[in-house]
């Protein structure tokens, strides 16, 4: 639970909110009439529901990193990332979730798992949270099953090769490098 102090700013007051698009799980759109504990108005205020999403830091017995690269349409570039997916309404848990993305999109699994970060992609205009599980250990069980609408390829890349893949930008995918970089700096710190 985040910390928080006396002089933290108010909730603010939903006054009326419109559903513009609804296509779950990728697109819902709706426009909030917000009014701050100062009185002030905002008429248009624009938030994106999304369910939550489910992040792997994989860690192999041999100290590698399990990443993927995939084609991303948005930048139309290709990057390194973590294995990653939408929490399903079937999931039982979060961290189930995260093991079946893991399984579907590498075919690795098992080792021990432990939540390793809680972040929002933009706290201003999103409603979810993306949670990054540590899987240490793990190994390969079965062969990838992406969905058709995946194409990645899966790397291995040893732990003490991956401080340059965030400085020469190899991974770029925000939610993927916080984890990665805390994961690292943890490490570090380690006698």
């Amino acid at each position: 639970m985040p910390r928080s102090f006396p002089d933290d700013p108010q909730p603010w007051q939903v006054l009326e909110q419109t559903y513009l698009f609804r296509r779950p799980p990728w697109l819902v759109l709706r426009k909030d009439h917000l009014r701050l504990p100062n009185g002030a108005e905002i008429p248009e205020y624009w938030i994106s529901e999304y369910p939550p999403w489910v992040n792997v830091l994989a860690v192999t017995k041999n100290d590698e990193l399990v990443l993927i690269r995939q084609y991303r349409p948005a930048l139309a570039q290709v990057h390194f990332e973590l294995p990653a997916g939408v929490v399903d309404p079937e999931d039982p848990s979060l961290q189930a979730a995260a093991q079946r993305e893991l399984a579907e999109e590498t075919g690795y699994g098992g080792g021990h798992w432990s939540l390793l970060a809680t972040l929002s992609a933009n706290p201003a205009l999103q409603t979810n949270l993306s949670y990054t599980f540590l899987a240490q250990g793990v190994e390969a069980l079965a062969h990838a099953q992406p969905e058709r609408t995946e194409d990645l390829r899966v790397h291995l890349i040893p732990v003490n090769q991956a401080e340059s893949l965030l400085n020469e930008e190899n991974m770029i995918q925000a939610l993927h490098y916080g984890p990665l970089a805390r994961y690292l700096l943890a490490r570090a710190k380690q006698p």
